[in-house]
């Protein structure tokens, strides 16, 4: 349902009578601030080309804008809190702008949203592909607009397949989850699982390629899960798609390893262009807190799906989900975890503390862990995370490896890009490589920045 809020401090004051008098879309600018996952920037790049599409074009770096879009992020209370600041942060900025607030943020809490300066229009997780008419109806009347409805009700898939301003493509194949995980709010943001057919996929997908594509990250809330409901599975997907002619590269963004199966592993182990690059979340090294969590898997899936990705693709990047500090997590099931992470041949880790949920299920656990001591156990894993992806990189140094080269050159006159394996380089400036693919030799970081990216030549 759309509801016509009222007018939120002041804002039917200049900036609305100035909309309405001049309705030439062509005038108007839009800036574009994204929060989150690789979800929410396609679903971003998405809007703009929509908004795009009616006039209302990109502003640019030094431009005031006349709209500000926020596609915001719920995943944690710092990350509400950041959306918060950055909306007012925006509203002190340009006073004039009407602010555009969706995403799981405006979803969760579309109340709070309303009540942040500037903030014109309110529009839920679902509603993305409809910013354009809430704002025609702001245009039009200078009235604010909310439009969000309760996640259990969300049961359309709107597509996204964009490259914004990255070199990579993201297309949207599934969205929403039905896991109901102890600590996470994503299916109430989100709704439940769903996703588009491998028919629209594949066309989507046709059509990146026609625009210049040749790398394609298939994103979504809970990808393996796509075709829930239907004869369509998320492997029949992915073998679809390697069929298409002109994109040479697709990565899988993070998937669930009850949902990664053997089967998919040992598939793109020898596919022509799915990259050996895998996103698992673990979330905890112990049975008892991935009990808590309400996972859907065990510590021995976990290790036997890590085990067989390193068997059949040696060179494969592992980036792992942790969250620390859970209710529950006692000093000695964390051990039990950090010694569990210690032992997997991943590549990295993507370390969270636990944040605590409003509505949700862990809240009735007991054992809360002090934030000074998640804080430590985040510390801990970090160090772990950095240790192993400095063996996984020293592996690399002195081989020779392709590369999709990036377009944008850095103030220190560098090209980047990642290799096969996930791995960053940064190359010599050579603006005739943009957007291709090349073999490079890797050599060395330097030694006195230990995340800087690896330095790389052309390989004759």
């Amino acid at each position: 349902m759309l509801h016509i809020g009222f007018c939120i401090r002041g804002l039917c004051g200049n900036f609305a009578d100035s909309m309405i008098d001049n309705t030439t879309f062509g005038t108007r600018k839009a800036l574009f601030h994204t929060f989150g996952c690789k979800l929410n920037f396609a679903e971003t790049s998405t809007v703009a080309r929509i908004l795009a599409d009616r006039g209302i074009i990109r502003a640019q770096r030094g431009e005031t804008p006349d709209i500000v879009v926020v596609n915001t992020c719920s995943v944690t209370e710092l990350a509400d809190k950041k959306c918060r600041q950055t909306i007012r942060a925006f509203a002190r900025r340009f006073p004039q702008a009407a602010i555009v607030v969706t995403g799981c943020y405006a979803q969760l809490k579309p109340d709070e949203v309303q009540t942040l300066p500037g903030v014109a229009v309110v529009a839920g997780a679902d509603r993305k592909l409809r910013l354009a008419e809430y704002i025609d109806s702001w245009l039009a009347t200078g009235t604010p607009v909310t439009d969000v409805i309760p996640g259990k009700d969300i049961r359309e898939f709107s597509p996204s397949c964009s490259k914004g301003d990255r070199t990579r493509w993201f297309l949207k194949v599934q969205d929403g989850c039905d896991y109901f995980c102890s600590y996470c709010t994503i299916p109430f943001a989100r709704g439940r699982s769903r996703s588009a057919t491998i028919a629209q996929i594949e066309s989507q997908a046709r059509d990146a390629a026609a625009g210049g594509a040749k790398e394609i990250v298939l994103t979504g809330v809970n990808v393996g899960d796509f075709g829930k409901g239907t004869s369509e599975t998320f492997f029949d997907l992915i073998r679809r798609l390697d069929t298409i002619e002109g994109v040479s590269r697709y990565r899988i963004s993070s998937i669930e390893p009850n949902l990664l199966t053997e089967e998919i592993i040992d598939w793109v182990a020898q596919s022509r262009s799915f990259m050996p690059h895998f996103h698992i979340p673990l979330q905890a090294g112990s049975d008892e807190v991935l009990r808590l969590m309400r996972r859907h898997y065990d510590t021995a899936l976990f290790r036997s799906r890590v085990e067989h990705i390193r068997k059949v693709m040696p060179h494969a990047f592992i980036g792992v989900d942790l969250i620390v500090g859970a209710r529950g997590e006692t000093p000695e099931l964390f051990s039990d975890s950090a010694a569990f992470v210690e032992s997997l041949p991943v590549s990295r880790l993507h370390v969270f503390p636990y944040s605590e949920r409003p509505g949700t299920r862990a809240l009735s656990i007991d054992g809360i862990v002090p934030q000074e001591e998640r804080h430590l156990r985040s510390r801990h894993m970090i160090d772990i995370s950095e240790r192993k992806l400095a063996e996984f990189t020293s592996r690399f140094v002195d081989t020779v490896r392709p590369v999709l080269v990036e377009h944008s050159v850095s103030a220190d006159g560098m090209m980047h890009g990642f290799t096969d394996n996930y791995l960053k380089v940064a190359l010599p400036a050579d603006p005739s490589l943009a957007n291709t693919i090349v073999n490079v030799r890797l050599a060395e970081a330097p030694a006195s920045d230990p995340h800087a990216d690896l330095s790389a030549t052309v390989a004759l």
